[in-house]
């Protein structure tokens, strides 16, 4: 027999009368919020930052998978309430929190914004709120930050209320998966908390997995990146022995991609990106130490993939030395500087760190990037992209790619004749003695691939 706090919610939530909240509007809780309220529900939009609510009031989206036309589209009709007041939670029905849980500096979870939305909760939630937790982090997290906290009040999971883990999956930037047509993992703390996360999120999303645990859904979003990160390091390190045994990896990797089991292609770079790829491993190793388990394979990712950025630098260098330079007052034009191509997103960009590994070498560094317009350096300093200029351009002694952008006009920038760095085989189309490639020899030529540069 379902509890009256039960059958209230699923007649909400099936009516879609419910009351929903998103927590945190950034690159995962917008889009979700905006998807929540295409799909007929009405959302308080909650974050601290009054600089996004007031922009989101005046419809203008500081993501980039929310279009001015698609927050305008949420905004009409009053269905989406951005909000910086946490007391609106009181008349919610559901929330999703996705607020960001970086690594502190001794690169342990930072899961201090999870903490300060549940203090929140408990001052304003009501009985029968069904509270999802997106943000990634350590599997247990949503039972001790979330579950053990709500006891400590005498409220019981999947009777006063109830709860879920749902982990985000966010690509941005992609043209294929948006929030609705990306598969939603989630696990309840009871079979009554994981039926009525189902029943919410089958109402937003094109497809829920259900899984048997809050456990199980936090350490499903660990082993994706953790995944994908033991998998771009090992091709990593395949790059630079190929560079010492004079072989091509970029050629390797497509004749290997020809056998149609067996082999997935992972491509080599200038290091990994983005919030998910570069933490999530870490969440991983810093719980299982609790357990006395040491994953080796999880530190050696992380150590080759977190130095590709010093082998872009020592590449540039001896780029520099064909032409009798030192990287020591060189002038170096890094071209991208987002996490991935076609994006804005900065977050934990192998190039930030190369630009201040050129600057501690002495070297002169610019970047160009159509999207992410400026950065803030260690220092605290603003840094802007320079314009696009050819003229300007000439004079630079080196140009690194960074970050491969489909805007980038690789035809007019390969025809200036300035040393080019490729750390992505963007250029792959151009055989010039002054294109050189990570995972490549350079003393002998680009193997040209089968693709098309712009």
């Amino acid at each position: 027999m379902k509890n009256t706090n039960y059958t209230r919610l699923q007649r909400a939530i099936e009516n879609k009368q419910a009351k929903l909240g998103v927590v945190g509007l950034g690159y995962v809780g917008l889009p979700l919020a905006v998807e929540m309220v295409k799909q007929g529900f009405s959302v308080y939009g909650i974050d601290l930052d009054e600089r996004k609510i007031e922009s989101l009031r005046r419809g203008e989206s500081y993501v980039q998978d929310i279009s001015r036309e698609k927050l305008g589209e949420a905004l009409a009709g009053g269905r989406f309430q951005p909000t910086s007041d946490y007391s609106k939670v009181a008349e919610l029905d559901a929330v999703s929190i996705c607020v960001p849980t970086p690594l502190s500096a001794n690169q342990d979870p930072d899961t201090s914004y999870i903490v300060y939305v549940v203090n929140q909760l408990k001052h304003y939630m009501k009985k029968g709120l069904l509270i999802v937790l997106e943000s990634t982090t350590y599997p247990g997290t949503t039972e001790e930050l979330i579950e053990a906290e709500l006891a400590q009040m005498g409220l019981v999971a999947g009777k006063d209320y109830f709860l879920c883990f749902s982990p985000e999956r966010v690509d941005p930037g992609s043209g294929t998966f948006a929030t609705y047509n990306t598969p939603k993992v989630l696990g309840g703390t009871t079979p009554e908390c994981g039926a009525l996360g189902k029943l919410l999120y089958e109402n937003i999303v094109e497809k829920v997995v259900p899984v048997s645990s809050t456990k199980v859904a936090e350490m499903s979003k660990l082993l994706e990146n953790t995944f994908r990160s033991v998998n771009i390091a090992f091709i990593n390190e395949m790059a630079m022995m190929c560079e010492r045994m004079s072989i091509d990896i970029w050629e390797v990797i497509e004749a290997a991609s020809t056998k149609p089991f067996g082999f997935m292609p992972f491509y080599p770079g200038p290091g990994i990106g983005g919030h998910c790829i570069p933490l999530d491993p870490m969440y991983l190793a810093w719980k299982a130490k609790g357990y006395r388990f040491y994953s080796s394979f999880i530190e050696l990712a992380q150590s080759v993939n977190s130095n590709m950025p010093y082998h872009v630098v020592t590449k540039t260098a001896n780029i520099l030395n064909q032409s009798a330079k030192s990287l020591r007052n060189s002038r170096i034009l890094i071209l991208g500087m987002a996490y991935k191509p076609n994006v804005d997103d900065l977050r934990e960009s192998p190039g930030l760190e190369a630009y201040e590994l050129y600057r501690k070498e002495g070297a002169i560094v610019d970047y160009y990037d159509p999207f992410a317009t400026s950065f803030r350096d260690h220092a605290g300093e603003t840094v802007r992209s320079v314009p696009y200029n050819l003229d300007q351009f000439r004079g630079y002694d080196c140009f690194v790619l960074i970050t491969d952008h489909a805007a980038f006009p690789y035809r007019e920038l390969a025809g200036l004749g300035v040393p080019i760095l490729d750390t992505r085989n963007a250029l792959s189309s151009f055989d010039l003695p002054h294109i050189f490639k990570l995972g490549a020899p350079a003393d002998r030529p680009m193997h040209v691939m089968h693709t098309s540069a712009g």
